[in-house]
């Protein structure tokens, strides 16, 4: 790419930030808009205590802003945010965010030692933690030098001093609270990295980013409208949570459902049967498990879904069909990352060609690119850098990791992709996943594709191992949805299985069964942890 490119000079002029004024401020877009224009009686959030109109959660959001601002929470400072999915969530997210400060959410199952990094890295002043959770960061709280208060949502308080309780302080808050003359370029979040490798990375997302991800991929590629009530088994701590039950119906002026419990396929059924949401959000992992549930069709029976979305790893084509099949709706697969916030390939409503990514999003541009920044040939495999009016400004405290991620106005993903002729995205693995095989690459994803396709197979990840010569072969970890059919046989079967899809060479040298994967917090399998077994 030449200079011009790289600075983003084409397509930034097309960019909506461009129609933003001088001082806009996130929270007022995407909560106090609603009442101005006559939806402060409708229903913005279900959760697992209750239902809140538009103008409740506008009440809400301002007690927040005022409990932050009473603690001595200015602008720019960070307030954790460790909470289950809820309407307390949302009030903290955006009463931070009206006056100015910027909320870190982070996944509430995260390890011990996670939490202690995070609160020193975030420098964060103010942690709201859910009464259950409190224990996880109390080895934490005395090496927090910068951590002021901790306020607990569920409960009056707890051991440390420094503990207050959410629910009383907001009690007494005031229900007005005017805007933070904030900018579009303002930070208004973090977000941390699943941490799959190395420590998570502080990615910096502004005010202006989450408006144009609701904008270009909630309303000009889903569609999605006021009628439409969206249920992300992705929790909000996660950047496909955010953007699906944060962003995209906030700015719709649909209903979002919340839930703290754990997405087990028993839970997302009967709440799928009990709210009967017209869109519903979930990783691959978690589409899989649900087709093996043996009562899926009955308790899905007279469901409302329009469509599926399905992001966070790449989405087998077997599972698209079988679900097509069964329930008679689309997953529709995307690819987005923490740093770009919207997902900016994706397939859409009435546009969906299993097996790919789908095509880049409106406003957003993608290119397959060698390592020396030319582009590949058409249908050869390249490196997948991105240009979207959403991607985050960088990474905290890292320049170096922001170097190589950040390239003027384009983000280097690290995914590896090649194009049809139609336009269509398929993925070939991390830059790092992909093997070499007898002198050809294999990509990991294709023959975990191959595996998923097989009835027995719950899930399978592909990884490279060297044979007694020291050449690279690839294994198969699978999980089958029988453990009793573990064997010899089996993984022979399994291995002719693949042959019969793709060619010889590119059948796992090697089948091992495991009960079950190692992920990250987000679900993403961690395949280096297979390399190291």
């Amino acid at each position: 790419m030449d200079l011009a490119e790289l600075s983003g000079e084409g397509v930034a002029a097309r960019s909506h930030w461009a129609e933003l004024p001088d001082q806009y401020n996130a929270a007022v877009h995407f909560i106090d808009r609603h009442l101005g224009e006559g939806r402060g009686a409708k229903i913005a959030c279900i959760d697992d205590r209750g239902s809140y109109s538009y103008a409740e959660l506008a009440r809400r959001v301002n007690q927040a802003g005022n409990v932050l601002r009473r603690l001595g929470l200015k602008m720019e400072e960070r307030v954790m945010l460790c909470l289950h999915d809820g309407v307390d969530f949302l009030a903290l997210f955006w009463g931070a965010a009206k006056i100015g400060a910027v909320p870190v959410p982070v996944n509430t199952l995260l390890a011990v030692s996670d939490y202690g990094y995070m609160l020193q890295h975030s420098r964060a002043r103010v942690l709201a933690v859910a009464s259950d959770l409190l224990a996880r960061f109390a080895p934490h709280l005395a090496a927090s030098p910068a951590l002021e208060t901790v306020l607990v949502c569920g409960a009056t308080g707890g051991k440390d001093d420094r503990c207050q309780s959410f629910e009383s302080l907001s009690a007494e808050a005031d229900d007005e609270l005017e805007p933070a003359p904030t900018g579009p370029s303002d930070a208004l979040y973090w977000l941390y990295t699943s941490g799959t490798t190395g420590k998570p990375k502080g990615v910096i997302h502004r005010h202006a980013d989450m408006e144009q991800a609701a904008l270009l991929q909630g309303e000009k590629t889903l569609g999605i409208g006021e009628a439409d009530l969206i249920f992300s088994a992705s929790k909000l701590a996660f950047s496909y949570g955010l953007c699906c039950a944060g962003a995209f119906p906030a700015h719709a002026g649909a209903t979002v459902a919340l839930s703290r419990e754990r997405p087990t396929p028993e839970h997302v059924m009967r709440l799928i049967g009990e709210r009967r949401p017209t869109i519903f959000c979930a990783v691959p992992t978690l589409y899989g498990r649900l087709l093996a549930a043996p009562d899926l069709e009955r308790s899905l029976a007279g469901h409302r879904l329009r469509f599926c979305l399905s992001a966070g790893e790449p989405l087998p084509e077997a599972i698209s069909r079988r679900w097509k099949e069964r329930l008679g709706v689309e997953i529709l697969d995307c690819i987005g990352t923490t740093e770009t916030l919207l997902m900016f390939i994706c397939n859409r409503p009435n546009d969906v060609r299993y097996g790919t990514s789908g095509r880049p999003i409106p406003g957003c541009e993608a290119r397959l690119l060698n390592p020396d920044g030319s582009e590949v040939a058409p249908g050869e495999v390249g490196d997948l850098w991105v240009y979207t009016p959403a991607t985050a400004c960088g990474y905290w405290n890292n320049p170096a990791a922001a170097a190589r991620a950040f390239v003027g106005a384009w983000y280097r993903s690290g995914d590896k992709y090649w194009r049809d002729a139609q336009g269509y995205f398929h993925y070939s693995g991390r830059v790092d996943d992909l093997l070499k095989v007898g002198g050809i690459w294999v990509s990991p994803f294709e023959v975990e594709s191959a595996l998923a396709a097989h009835p027995q197979v719950l899930e399978a990840a592909v990884v490279g191992v060297p044979d007694d010569d020291g050449l690279i072969k690839a294994k198969a970890f699978v999980v089958l949805k029988e453990a009793s059919l573990e064997s010899p046989a089996t993984a022979e079967t399994l291995r002719e299985f693949v042959k019969q899809r793709l060619a010889p060479f590119k059948s796992p040298r090697w089948v091992e069964f495991r009960r079950e994967l190692p992920k990250t917090a987000t679900g993403k399998v961690q395949r280096f942890k297979l390399r190291q077994a």
